[in-house]
């Protein structure tokens, strides 16, 4: 039987940065706010978090910062994919030294793979550690795919429990909870396709919307799971023009804009991301008043 690291809605944390460091007091106060909303797990070091402009000292030492914060009140799921094998190798490790849950794992990007060499990829890094693993499948941003029948070969693997899909691609994420085993785990990894990826046995998202809505991005997970389908279904819809005003320029600018108009201090993301123009910051902050977010 596989771990399930969680069930719900796991929060792909934004990092905020000062005076081009990570600021750790202001992680610690959005961990915290986190989990006293029912957020369910922490993503650190993921898309959200930048990790792409991190350094590695950045990444290991913002990944060790998290688990210990969060003192296992929830689980915490690291970042430590990379392009390189050896490299992700070396993260998971670090990771598992320092008391993470499991680990997320994005395809090779730029130099990419094939459908083999994913196998190859994914199994070593399995090797090399104890932690459940969790695929993340983003091709949008990687240029790679991971195929059905991949990720069906891949959940043979003990430890590689779960899926990230992000692929937007509701019929291969079909096919593909067609023929993993009933252990395996699928997370949906866009917001606006929540309740369709639940609808197909997913277990819950992993999310940019629960950086600012924890607890109501909980309840469309926990609320279907529970059986009260119209309370998911409505909590999807009422939140759907958020959630594209979220995604209205390259993620994480628009969320780290909303987190900075909630109060706390975000500023801007990491060039070459730029801070969200004023036009959009102005939908978004309208919207957030609609919604009860702010006054």
């Amino acid at each position: 039987m596989k771990t399930k690291i969680f069930e719900g809605s796991a929060v792909a944390i934004a990092t905020p940065f000062i005076e081009n460091k990570v600021n750790f007091k202001e992680l610690k106060k959005l961990i915290e706010y986190q989990i006293a909303n029912k957020t369910d797990a922490i993503v650190v070091c993921g898309t959200t978090g930048e990790s792409s402009t991190m350094s590695e000292e950045e990444i290991l030492e913002t990944i060790k910062f998290t688990v210990d914060t969060v003192n296992k009140r929830v689980p915490v799921i690291a970042g430590t994919g990379s392009n390189c094998t050896n490299t992700a190798i070396r993260r998971t490790k670090f990771a598992e030294k320092v008391g993470a849950d499991g680990v997320l794992l994005v395809t090779p990007y730029y130099n990419k793979t094939s459908q083999q060499g994913l196998i190859a990829h994914y199994a070593e890094i399995a090797q090399a550690t104890t932690l459940p693993i969790l695929l993340y499948n983003v091709p949008s941003r990687t240029g790679v795919n991971i195929e059905p029948q991949t990720v069906a070969e891949l959940a043979k693997i003990d430890n590689i429990v779960g899926i990230k899909e992000a692929s937007g691609n509701i019929s291969q994420i079909a096919k593909i909870a067609r023929v993993i085993p009933d252990d395996f785990s699928i997370y949906s990894g866009n917001d606006d396709q929540i309740l369709p990826i639940l609808s197909l046995g997913g277990k819950g998202v992993i999310s940019v919307l629960a950086n600012i809505l924890p607890k109501q991005t909980h309840d469309i997970v926990t609320s279907f799971l529970n059986q009260d389908i119209e309370k998911s279904r409505n909590l999807q819809l009422q939140y759907l023009d958020l959630i594209q005003l979220l995604f209205s320029d390259v993620n994480p600018i628009p969320v780290k804009e909303a987190l900075n108009i909630m109060g706390f201090d975000y500023k801007e993301p990491r060039k070459p991301l730029i801070r969200l123009n004023e036009e959009k910051q102005k939908a978004l902050k309208k919207e957030m008043k609609k919604q009860n977010i702010i006054k």
